[in-house]
């Protein structure tokens, strides 16, 4: 995500940190390095004018030049500045006023509504609420039949009343449907349109009018750029839109649009796709996005990840196991499944402070982690719980089953039995720091 921009930035900062002062013309130089890597990030002109001013306003300050660390004051007025260019803070969906709360959901076609629709419904059911998803495309073939597609996968109702009525008509009775059957929130999946088709956007304005949404939700495409800048200026002068949602921002190397979009149309990013599968679409944060690009990680959005993705009482589980050293295969085999559902290792690892740069030019190869799982599993229950049992004949049968080689089975081995030796470890310093008589493991 933003890769290229996230190097070019980096490198131009470097060479601020490492000074002991700063001159003017030291800010000028990493200021024309960044208005650069901003540009070719197809981050739009005049925003990235504006940021430039004021970050070298703010940076040639007496605040920053006669500072002790000059350097890392102007990558923080940076950092700063970037947040502030994507919108300043999160900003949540509005479910206040009537009930049940409308969403309704626009943009072009292919820009990716109806799956961004069943994500956002299951995003909400996560908070409680009682969504229901209504078919008002009558005019993309399938359309419907895709929408209740993912609406079963999400396990979220779908209304629909075929493609013969009038997209005005669906969208007003999905009101009334929803208040008899107890549902608190309706999105509105309405049918891609193109900027210049007049009778479409006329259509849209009109469902607009009958339901009277709380939210208004563009969904566009991070890869086109400044195309989707283009694309939210257009909806927003016919709708007045309350937020974008983009999609696609794992794949966007240069940023162009997210960094643009909130500076040029005044609207914020609510929410950003960030994978294939239907849990991934996440609430946007500009200051988390602005840590990331900077190389300054992500920790609170993997803390995040990890809380929705592991179990609490399986966590609690696992703490009397490592105190007790009962720690098994199969325990170990759970973590891996834990940890891989939370998304790719790379992408985890990038949100860790420091692990961005450290992990340049390194791939994690995720067939190793099917290689343990397979292994693990070609092990008879004895064999997880007393891995010290696995001698030679054993471990070619375990090879043979898993479909891999013995040195593959043998590193399996060793790398549990470390982590045993670790875990014995720890154990002992906490029952040393309850006494009273803790020391360290090592001399200083």
């Amino acid at each position: 995500m933003f890769e290229s921009l996230s190097d070019r930035l980096q490198g131009a900062l470097s060479k601020l940190t490492g000074r002991g002062k700063l001159s003017e013309a030291d800010v000028d130089e990493a200021m024309r390095e960044v208005k650069l890597a901003l540009l070719e990030a197809d981050v739009n002109y005049k925003v990235v004018k504006d940021f430039i001013k004021v970050v070298k306003e703010r940076a040639v300050g007496s605040e920053v030049m006669e500072s002790l660390t000059p350097g890392q004051h102007v990558v923080k007025i940076v950092n700063e500045e970037l947040t502030n260019m994507m919108g300043g803070e999160a900003s949540k969906l509005d479910f206040s006023g009537h009930s049940p709360a409308v969403i309704l959901m626009c943009g072009l076609q292919g820009a990716g509504k109806t799956t961004t629709s069943a994500k956002l419904a299951l995003n909400l059911k996560k908070d409680n609420r009682k969504p229901l998803l209504v078919a008002a495309d009558v005019y993309r073939p399938a359309a419907i039949k895709q929408l209740q597609t993912v609406g079963a996968q999400v396990e979220v109702p779908v209304f629909t009343m075929g493609d013969e009525i009038s997209p005005v008509e669906i969208a007003k009775s999905s009101i009334e449907y929803a208040r008899k059957n107890g549902l608190d929130t309706v999105i509105v999946d309405t049918a891609g349109r193109l900027q210049i088709d007049e009778a479409m956007m006329g259509e849209i304005t009109s469902i607009k009018e009958e339901v009277k949404p709380n939210e208004i939700l563009l969904v566009v495409d991070a890869m086109t750029g400044q195309e989707a800048v283009n694309v939210a200026k257009t909806f927003d002068e016919a709708l007045s839109l309350t937020g974008i949602v983009m999609t696609k921002l794992d794949g966007d190397a240069r940023g162009g649009a997210a960094l643009s979009i909130k500076s040029v149309v005044n609207k914020p990013i609510k929410l950003v796709g960030v994978g294939e599968k239907l849990t991934d679409l996440q609430t946007f944060h500009p200051d988390r996005m602005a840590n990331r690009i900077l190389g300054m990680g992500d920790v609170l959005s993997l803390i995040e990840k990890a809380e929705a993705t592991i179990d609490e009482r399986n966590a609690k589980e696992l703490e009397k196991k490592l105190r007790e050293q009962s720690f098994t295969l199969d325990d170990y085999l759970d973590q891996i499944r834990q940890v891989r559902n939370m998304g790719p290792i790379e992408e985890l690892l990038g949100m860790i402070p420091g692990m961005g740069n450290a992990m340049k030019g390194i791939t994690v190869d995720e067939k190793e982690f099917d290689k343990v799982e397979a292994i693990i599993q070609s092990m008879t229950l004895e064999e997880r719980a007393k891995p010290e049992i696995v001698e030679r004949q054993r471990r070619q049968r375990i090879a043979n089953g898993s479909g891999t080689n013995l040195n593959d089975v043998n590193k399996l081995l060793k790398n549990f039995k470390e982590l045993k030796k670790v875990m014995k470890q720890f154990g002992k310093y906490e029952k040393s720091m309850k006494k009273g008589k803790f020391k360290l493991p090592f001399s200083i």
